[in-house]
């Protein structure tokens, strides 16, 4: 089993949590929802996918065709007031959501490859960096959505009644799934670099076994043993010193036995 040790059982638990928090919050619709004072709101509920109107109508004035109901927010019927229901903030948060989902659905067959991977195979690490890699993306474009979507949601330039609109269930498990991803991808990837780190020395640990006592005291004996001077140190060897010349007007202490110094 690949999930082993406390930290990844535990980084496993946090990235269960996770996906199906931010998986519940990507398909349901009460991201912007309406406090419920007022007795005929136009706008009831909104998500990242479906709006729902209450005989609500073109701020412009352009058209009298009111809408009720929950639909699509890309419905071909609302095409007359998609400037107004799809402003540039929406559209990004849509698209940082999307990609923390798409990371999500990344990492949940990694996950199941990761649990039925041995700690000996050699994907192991691989696997782990692969999905902590996917959660710290997945976290970083989740907390990129909520964010721009709590600064702009219910704002007074979009949904009718933003006296009345509040961030709803959805928004806030969003939030919670997004956050908790980041401690979860790092653990994987503590795990990863902890047995990196933990195969190297049992590579190092094997080779140094493998040679024994053996080689180390041949390399003992083979730094103590002498050996001859090569032809080349020969040549190079400093010259026996010769004896010294006396100098004018000094008489040598002693004279050398049966020969005749002469000075040259």
């Amino acid at each position: 089993m690949g999930a082993s040790n406390r930290s990844t059982q535990v980084a496993l638990c946090i990235s269960a949590i996770s996906f199906l928090l931010f998986i519940i919050a990507f398909s349901t619709p009460y991201w912007l929802v309406t406090d419920g004072r007022l007795e005929k709101p136009r706008f009831t509920n909104l998500g990242l996918w479906e709006v729902c109107f209450n005989d609500f109508q073109d701020i412009h004035r352009f058209y009298d065709n009111p809408f009720n109901g929950c639909m699509w927010v890309f419905e071909e019927e609302y095409y007359i007031i998609h400037d107004f229901l799809l402003p540039g903030f929406y559209i990004a948060v849509q698209l940082f959501a999307t990609l923390c989902f798409v990371m999500c659905l990344i990492g949940l067959p990694l996950t199941l490859a990761f649990l039925r991977t041995s700690r000996d195979d050699d994907r192991y690490v691989v696997l782990l960096l692969t999905i902590g890699t996917c959660q710290v993306l997945g976290s970083i474009f989740g907390f990129i959505a909520v964010v721009i979507f709590g600064a702009k949601g219910d704002s007074r330039d979009w949904m009718p009644g933003w006296q009345n609109n509040d961030m709803g269930w959805s928004f806030a498990l969003g939030v919670v799934g997004a956050v908790l991803l980041l401690p979860g991808g790092i653990l994987y990837m503590i795990e990863a670099r902890r047995e990196r780190y933990k195969r190297l020395n049992e590579i190092s640990n094997r080779e140094v076994s493998e040679y024994g006592d053996d080689y180390y005291q041949h390399q003992a004996n083979v730094a103590t043993t002498p050996t001859a001077p090569s032809p080349s140190q020969s040549y190079f060897a400093p010259e026996p010193s010769r004896p010294r010349r006396p100098q004018p007007g000094r008489t040598p202490n002693t004279q050398p036995q049966g020969g005749i110094q002469t000075d040259i």
